[in-house]
């Protein structure tokens, strides 16, 4: 039922990138007077800390982001005339630093907000940088008091009662909230808890766009005080939308039923191409290239690339050796030009054979073994890193979660890059991802799919004759890495003691070389990096 509404509020969700704290102010500017504009807006909010973009990190210990800062602020009063905005910045004091939100109209301050819960765990570190706020802060604006937080704040109870305590009737809480599988789901249900706790609407925005390993997914909502979602903004991409509240904080329109969550594979690929496409964008890259080998991996990877940056960015490079099959040339092949891809064919066994030459005398007398399947793959990686330095195109590489976890890695070889899109993507995923792409039209070829997968570094080479079944080992490193499982625990569940030991050393081995991998889009609850910090050299078995 329509109500007479006091007051439209836009949310805009939008991409900021860290550290340009000069174009945020920028967007922040153009976007509120657009929203002004075209919506008759009342109140513009924006993500949290997006002057700064998130996160800044140690950006924020510099003397010279402070002066940016207050710069910015400066120019926002200034320039913003007609309607309120409220945003996140960092506020420098004499004594500390915090993560804050201001709501501004026409030059004055009507609210600032510090946030109270610090989150400091996973891929979180603001206890390093800020100071903890404690004080509520609600703003009468148009005759409704809204409540104002930041993110994590609503992941307890207390900042959202002492909103409600002070008279709020509309929260509002300001977001830079990352991505994982299922990660709306858990907003959703936390969103309702605070919602029915405090019989408070609440109105959810949130940043989108990617940040270095980090993807952050939009979705921002509005929950009413029953709990239930009744707004959805689109996932992954910029929205600005206006909504309209009555009195009592309620949509003064009815919306309809919001939209769902994505599907899983569609949220995942989402998050891989938005992760891909910001990260060559924002440094600078002409394009990328890759290894194109005929296997899963690498044409999965060849397809995001395509749907991140367009095919003509993107540059496919086979480089065959004695081992690799006629199948997985004719493949590669056939994907490169059913995409339209520019790719090009480079021999490795001159240099292999060169390599080889020059280390005889020191190899005299020893056997062939994994030496000679890495020294391959190195051939591999030099030329790539070449073509990337010459073509100022970035290197992707392509491994998977799966094989980081347990090693079965090159260094300076396959996980040679500057970016590696599927590092927190299992096997098992990568598989569902592809067939997942190839709905809208076959552009992975089935047999890539089909086929067992092979390093192809030695004859009739398998990858299960290094490594258990994919659908056992990463069901293993699921309970291991994700869920912190114990050995004992895993073993008590029905799994081989003697496989689940050797795969938990496989991964303690492999910590030196992870540490020396290549950033890639985080989509688990605990990806290879940030989220999980273990020692090198440790007892700990």
């Amino acid at each position: 039922m329509k109500k007479d509404p006091v007051i439209k509020i836009v949310l805009a969700q939008l991409d900021f990138w860290v550290g340009d704290v000069s174009g945020n102010a920028d967007r922040i500017i153009r976007v509120s007077r657009q929203a002004l504009k075209e919506h008759q807006a009342d109140l513009v909010v924006f993500p949290e800390l997006a002057l700064t973009g998130y996160p800044p990190e140690d950006l924020l210990l510099r003397k010279g982001m402070l002066l940016r800062v207050e710069q910015a602020m400066a120019r926002i009063k200034a320039e913003v005339r007609g309607v309120a905005v409220l945003f996140g910045y960092p506020e420098y004091t004499a004594d500390a630093t915090y993560n804050s939100a201001c709501l501004i109209r026409d030059g004055k301050v009507l609210g600032n907000y510090r946030k109270h819960r610090l989150p400091n765990y996973s891929v979180f570190d603001e206890a390093r940088y800020f100071a903890t706020g404690c004080e509520s802060c609600v703003v009468n604006l148009k005759g409704l008091p809204l409540g104002i937080t930041i993110c994590e704040d609503l992941w307890g109870a207390g900042p959202s009662a002492q909103a409600a305590r002070a008279g709020a009737k509309l929260l509002i809480n300001i977001n830079a909230s990352p991505f994982h599988i299922d990660k709306g789901l858990v907003r959703d249900r936390i969103l309702a808890e605070r919602a029915r706790e405090n019989d408070l609407p609440i109105l959810y925005l949130n940043l989108v766009g990617g940040q270095d390993e980090l993807v952050f997914d939009g979705e921002s909502v509005f929950c009413d005080r029953a709990g239930r979602v009744k707004y959805r903004a689109p996932a992954f991409q910029e929205w600005i939308g206006a909504l309209s509240f009555d009195c009592n904080g309620d949509l003064a329109d009815d919306l309809g039923e919001p939209a769902p969550h994505l599907a899983l594979e569609d949220a995942v690929y989402q998050a891989l191409v938005l992760g891909v496409r910001d990260y060559v964008n924002r440094n600078g890259f002409q394009g990328v290239v890759l290894g194109l080998s005929g296997g899963i991996d690498s044409a999965l990877t060849l397809m995001l690339a395509v749907d991140a940056l367009g095919a003509d960015k993107v540059m496919a490079v086979m480089m065959p050796s004695q081992f690799t099959s006629d199948m997985s040339t004719h493949d590669a092949r056939a994907m490169a030009e059913g995409l339209g891809v520019a790719y090009e064919t480079l021999k490795i066994e001159p240099p292999f054979s060169a390599f080889r030459q020059v280390l005889a005398p020191m190899f005299a007398g020893l056997p062939d073994d994994t030496t000679e399947e890495n020294l391959q793959s190195r051939c591999r990686g030099v030329l790539l890193m070449a073509i990337s330095n010459k073509m100022g195109k970035m290197v992707l590489a392509t491994g998977n979660k799966s094989e980081m976890a347990v090693g079965y890695a090159t260094l300076y070889g396959d996980m040679a890059g500057g970016f590696a899109p599927l590092k927190d993507v299992s096997k098992d995923l990568v598989y569902k991802l592809a067939n997942y792409r190839n709905r809208s039209g076959c552009v992975i070829p089935q047999r890539i799919i089909d086929r067992p997968p092979t390093a192809e570094l030695r004859p009739d080479q398998k990858d299960t004759d290094s490594l258990p079944p994919y659908e056992v080992l990463d069901q293993i490193l699921e309970y291991h890495i994700e869920q912190d499982m114990p050995i004992a625990d895993i073993v008590a569940l029905g799994y081989d003691e003697a496989l689940v030991r050797r795969v938990g050393r496989m991964v303690k081995l492999a910590e030196y070389k992870r540490r020396q991998a290549p950033p890639g889009v985080k989509i688990t609850t605990r990806s290879f990096g940030r989220d999980r910090r273990y020692p090198i050299s440790s007892g700990y078995v």
